[in-house]
């Protein structure tokens, strides 16, 4: 499985370490001096506390692109100085010469072992990284370009901002480099962007934090105000690590970080999940082995009431377990790109039988500090806001979505209330009914109230056979009706919560029989014969339109 790697270096902020010539290179992080040769093979990262240096356009590029395969796009564009700014000509010049580069971006187009894709780096040697016309317009026609050839885009942002010298010449490249690539989004072209240490100002707040897919290297320091700026402006001391990658993933700004060594096989993998493929056609034909058949015992009578305690059970496989089982290659994506990443919900991409999917599921803990990480599978707004990114995402690259359902519900604290929790659940159902990509929704645990349902618009949706879905819990149904939370079991037989008595109410769909509570002993089992549910599934719904698949889930809800 790919993982995303974190690096426990935090870096001293307002040093600009470069790699200098020399057998020798000090390093600002630990001030260790190093063998040059030993930084070079070891991708410009210190090896002894895993500081990153500021590397060269030629080095990223030697990093990236397979050898020899890199066609540089629109050389010789010439600035012009609106300011009349003195000695700005002479001085492009001049760092054309000394650093053998165009200008701040290189764009062009390369393999990346194997994979076709056009790849702009900028370099923050040049002019600190600022975005002026050249580097506005060269972005922009590489975009383009793309859009034209049907090809992914990444972009390696560095940066210190806007071009000073070029004034609102400058500023303007922010819009049409946002422009550029909504068009390429809109014709169904991922793009990833790459943050390097440093990306802020007006590169941040356009090019670089609008991809499809959003990385960062470690330590590097991303943000729109710089820290010398945010400091002077509210007199007050930044604390350690503000606005470093780790600071993003863990406010839910970007999807991951990435180390040097595993970068180019992520770029790669990420291009390949979503090449422009007929999924109809990528699903393996159904080869189903024949089944041994078994002498079925007579099914126990289970109460409701114990059917709402297996739902609950700590040992009950969740919904990271089903996905470890059932798909390969998940790659997880974090964050709401807005405020957090929200443990309570897991989500990212895999493939089913070669079939890219949207995978997406509400996580539970068994420890109680897994439980403090994952908040007891109880979502805030963000949660169910970067599961509707996915969702948006598995549209636009048109990906069959897979949720799994487990939760006692949204989480009701006050600050889940502050951040706008009804309108996050709202918005879910709001865009959901409309997707135009099969949707199918597994209640794997408890379903609880409408933080479950906010998961579970799907064309079909499935329960486990041990699993509830209620509109709230059996104690909360009691103590409002009945003043007495202690006539919860009652209330589970009132509710009908099971899955046999919510089928038979047209509620769902299909039942995954458990010939024994589901426990992570028997979890592959299990996940073999929801895999083959799934299959069939895939099958049925890959076969229709988006309109049709659309109006299917309408209404599936509005008989109901």
């Amino acid at each position: 499985m790919l993982k995303f790697k974190k690096t426990s270096y935090i870096p001293v902020q307002g040093k600009e370490p470069q790699v200098p010539e020399g057998l020798w290179i000090k390093c600002d992080g630990c001030g260790e001096l190093l063998y040059k040769e030993d930084v070079k093979q070891n991708h410009y990262i210190c090896y002894k506390c895993g500081k990153y240096f500021r590397i060269t356009t030629r080095k990223r590029l030697r990093m990236v692109a397979d050898k020899g395969s890199y066609e540089k796009w629109d050389e010789g564009l010439t600035n012009e100085n609106p300011l009349d700014y003195p000695d700005y000509p002479e001085k492009i010049t001049a760092l054309k010469e000394r650093l053998g580069i165009d200008e701040a971006v290189t764009c062009g187009k390369c393999t990346i072992h194997g994979e076709e894709a056009v790849v702009c780096v900028c370099d923050g040697r040049f002019l600190m990284g600022s975005m002026g016309y050249v580097v506005g317009e060269k972005i922009a026609r590489a975009v383009e370009r793309a859009t034209e050839l049907k090809l992914p885009v990444i972009i390696f942002t560095c940066s210190g901002g806007a071009r000073m010298q070029e004034g609102m010449v400058s500023l303007m490249q922010m819009a049409k480099t946002s422009a550029a690539l909504k068009r390429h989004s809109n014709a169904g072209l991922l793009y990833i962007s790459v943050l390097t240490d440093p990306t802020t100002g007006g590169v941040t707040a356009s090019f670089a934090m609008l991809g499809d897919i959003i990385l960062a290297e470690p330590g590097a320091l991303v943000g729109f105000a710089g820290p010398r700026v945010i400091e002077q402006t509210i007199r007050q001391k930044l604390p350690e690590g503000f606005q470093r990658a780790e600071f993003l993933l863990e406010h839910g700004l970007i999807d991951g970080i990435v180390e040097r060594e595993d970068l180019k096989e992520t770029l790669a993998k990420l291009i390949v999940m979503h090449r422009q493929v007929d999924v109809k056609e990528a699903l393996i034909p159904n080869r189903r082995k024949e089944r041994v058949q078994e002498t079925r015992k007579r099914r126990e009578q289970v109460t409701a009431w114990e059917r709402v305690q297996r739902a609950r059970d700590q040992e009950r496989p969740n919904a990271m377990d089903y996905i470890q089982e059932i798909f390969t290659d998940f790659m997880e994506l974090h964050g709401d790109r807005h405020f957090s990443d929200d443990g309570a919900v897991v989500g990212g991409i895999a493939y089913f039988d070669g079939c890219p999917v949207t995978v997406i599921g509400q996580q539970k803990g068994r420890t109680t500090k897994e439980n403090i990480t994952r908040n007891f599978g109880m979502p805030s707004p963000e949660g169910y806001r970067k599961a509707l990114r996915l969702m948006e995402q598995a549209e636009k690259f048109h990906r069959p979505i897979i949720c799994f359902v487990d939760t006692p519900g949204a989480f009701c604290g006050m600050e889940a209330e502050e951040r706008g929790q009804g309108e996050a659940i709202a918005r879910n159902l709001f865009e959901m009914s409309d997707l135009t990509v099969p949707v199918l929704s597994i209640v794997i645990g408890e379903g609880g109230s409408g933080g479950a349902l906010a998961l579970a618009v799907g064309n079909e949706v499935w329960m486990m056979e041990n699993a509830t879905y209620t509109i709230l819990s059996p104690e909360g149904f009691a103590s409002i009706l009945w003043k007495d939370s202690s006539k919860a079991p009652l209330a589970a037989e009132q509710m009908r919560v099971t899955a046999a008595e919510l089928k038979e109410l047209g509620i769902i769909e299909r039942i995954i029989r458990e010939p024994e509570p589901a426990n992570v002993q028997n979890t592959g089992k299990l996940a073999a014969h929801m895999a083959e549910e799934i299959r069939r599934f895939l099958h049925k719904y890959l076969a229709l339109d988006g309109e049709t698949l659309a109006q299917l889930r309408y209404e599936r809800f509005r008989k109901m």
